[in-house]
């Protein structure tokens, strides 16, 4: 893809000025949650939540744990979400462990609840290098389980993308073409799973765009606090955790704060990055908590509408 003279612009600003110097905060941004297992957990989620709602996220998501183990309290999260923060939210929904009767019995309720939108995931089966076995009497896919969601209500659908190829795929090329095959069962939107290279990023929506796939792809941030949980994260969604990185939170088991601060640097330098690059839409994978991506998203220019200049 030829970089267009606002691209030029914004790549040579990064450079010559200030990185977060002047932005006028024209990024939409998203959010994801996981549904909390005790009230004190509740309590730091909905600290999140209150938190990040005067950032006007275009919606935030809550996630859906293997085989549906969360599938009450997911339900309960969302619901909570869409009638007390009164914040569009999209529930995660996966084929692992259910048959099409039962996934048509979730969405409903969620159509019910009020929830409009749906993040389609296949799943994973719950144990890491577990193979992905369908239900008997379920969805084989995502491709499926998005055609038969469009089928039991008119929902918006966000699915899932790999920048760096799904662990599971043949190859980068077969990984390409289950994305399309989301996309054209129905699904709005694509979401990345976390990288932390803007090149992977780019090269991923070059490789898009040479695959004619036009629909809207939203790069998904991790702001990393532990470096061992987001090991274990990347080994499961195939995402590199560079060298560097590693040599930047040497050292710091001890030290949270200083933690959370080079977690924050990382971060908004990548997402600067990708703003350069062009991109205006931004999902942040929260962990609940909220400190950070509302740092990052300050940084970026977004600001409660009353602050905004």
């Amino acid at each position: 893809m030829t970089p267009t003279l606002d691209q030029l612009h914004e790549a040579r600003t990064a450079v010559d000025i200030p990185l977060f110097s002047g932005l006028p905060g024209d990024v939409d941004v998203s959010f994801e949650f996981f549904p909390p297992k005790s009230e004190k957990m509740e309590a730091q989620l909905w600290d999140a939540v209150q938190e990040l709602k005067p950032l006007s996220p275009s919606f935030v998501s809550v996630t859906y744990g293997a085989g549906g183990s969360t599938r009450e309290r997911t339900h309960s999260t969302v619901a909570r979400i869409i009638a007390e923060a009164q914040i569009p939210a999209a529930a995660h929904l996966t084929c692992v462990g259910a048959s099409k009767d039962e996934i048509r019995e979730v969405a409903e309720q969620y159509w019910a609840a009020g929830v409009r939108h749906i993040v389609a995931l296949r799943g994973d089966a719950g144990e890491p290098g577990a193979p992905f076995t369908p239900h008997p009497d379920g969805y084989e896919s995502a491709a499926a389980l998005v055609a038969g969601l469009k089928d039991i209500a008119d929902f918006e659908i966000s699915v899932a993308a790999y920048p760096e190829t799904h662990p599971d795929a043949d190859c980068p090329q077969a990984d390409l073409d289950n994305l399309k095959r989301k996309l054209d069962a129905g699904a709005t939107r694509a979401i990345t799973q976390f990288f932390f290279s803007p090149d992977k990023f780019f090269a991923f929506r070059d490789r898009l765009a040479s695959a004619g796939i036009a629909a809207p792809v939203v790069p998904g941030i991790l702001p990393v606090t532990n470096v061992a949980q987001a090991r274990k994260f990347a080994g499961a969604c195939g995402a590199e955790i560079p060298a560097w990185m590693d040599g930047l939170f040497d050292g710091l088991d001890e030290k949270p704060d200083a933690r959370k601060l080079v977690a924050a640097t990382v971060a908004a330098e990548l997402c600067r990055r990708l703003y350069a690059g062009g991109v205006r839409d931004l999902h942040f994978y929260t962990l609940n908590r909220s400190e950070l991506a509302y740092a990052i998203c300050h940084m970026l220019g977004k600001r409660p509408l009353g602050e905004r200049s």
